[in-house]
């Protein structure tokens, strides 16, 4: 799986929306792979952020 599969697979699983940290946390990627699947993520419509800086699956 790639980055952006990973990231969205650990948003999916979580019943609350999680900060980029968390996902770092829990997926042990590299931080800027994250915020770079979720910049990706986020344009293409599969996630959406319901407060700055958190981020759910839609």
């Amino acid at each position: 799986m790639d980055t952006k599969e990973i990231v969205l697979q650990t948003l999916k699983s979580s019943d609350k929306p999680l900060k980029t940290q968390d996902i770092v946390e829990k997926t042990g990627l590299d931080k800027k792979e994250v915020e770079k699947a979720i910049k990706e993520l986020k344009n293409e419509g599969f996630i959406e952020s319901p407060k700055r800086c958190y981020y759910q699956a839609k």
